[in-house]
């Protein structure tokens, strides 16, 4: 098999580290793959912020849902959807006074350059991943990052314009098992994921058989929370109805509102 088709096959999420740090020269590699991503118009809508300091990976724990294997990351990465860097280049090049002085609207950030640049954030953060897995580095995205917004650009030093779409861990695994012998977590048959020229919705037989292997082997001992009877009811609870959830979706309203606050004169 194709090396890189075999690192794209085998990949998981890794939460348990060797007590091992990563060389200086293999963040700078993860670093520049990361650059030489993909980027919407050569513009690199992102930055990306190492947490270095220990005590700033404590806070990170509690403010992304108490994740204390978090603090035990040998290296942390923030990307972050950045808008500020292109703003504060378009005030340095005097482009409000120019769109003034012909008559032009100079627009400040809007929704779809925070998407834009989150798209930009999260591939570059992809890219990042695959080449640490290459190197036989570990990793786990943590989306709630995106809460708590306040705390958040507190720790971090964010600026209106900026916002962090996705934190990664990386370190060595602990476990010494092959990739290719790692147990993989089931993902969904391709016929339900994969449409050709228009978009499906999906019936209820489909449902079922989409979920089968899902509560086949996830969910053949585990219970279900709160008193759901089914699956579905039960990732509503444990995802998108949950108390976390809640709180991303407050702190993600307060980051829109936040990003199209700024003035220019």
């Amino acid at each position: 098999m194709n090396e890189t088709i075999k690192t794209l096959k085998y990949r998981r999420s890794v939460r348990a580290y060797q007590d091992k740090p990563i060389p200086p020269e293999i963040i700078d590699t993860l670093i520049h793959s990361a650059m030489r991503a993909p980027t919407a118009g050569n513009m690199m809508m992102y930055s990306i912020i190492e947490v270095t300091k220990q005590e700033v990976k404590e806070k990170l724990v509690k403010s992304c849902d108490n994740q204390p294997f978090i603090a035990k990351a040998p290296l942390v990465l923030v990307f972050l959807a950045d808008m500020q860097r292109w703003y504060d280049y378009f005030t340095h090049c005097k482009v409000p006074q120019y769109c003034k002085d012909h008559e032009l609207t100079f627009r400040g950030p809007q929704e779809s350059d925070l998407l834009l640049a989150s798209c930009d954030a999260l591939i570059a953060a992809q890219s990042a991943v695959i080449a640490a897995e290459a190197l036989g580095i570990g990793s786990c995205y943590i989306g709630d990052i995106m809460e708590n917004i306040e705390t958040q650009r507190e720790l971090l030093g964010l600026p209106m314009n900026v916002f962090p779409i996705t934190m990664i861990c990386f370190g060595y695994p602990k476990s010494d098992q092959a990739p290719e012998k790692r147990k993989l977590i089931s993902r969904f048959p391709q016929q339900y994921i994969h449409f050709h020229d228009k978009y499906k919705q999906l019936s209820a037989e489909e449902f079922e058989d989409m979920y089968s292997e899902t509560l086949e082997t996830r969910y053949k001992t585990r219970k279900f929370l709160g008193e759901a009877t089914n699956l579905g009811q039960h990732y509503y609870l444990m995802k998108t109805g949950s108390d976390y959830s809640h709180e991303m979706v407050r702190s993600v309203k307060v980051a829109l509102e936040d990003w199209k606050k700024t003035q220019f004169d």
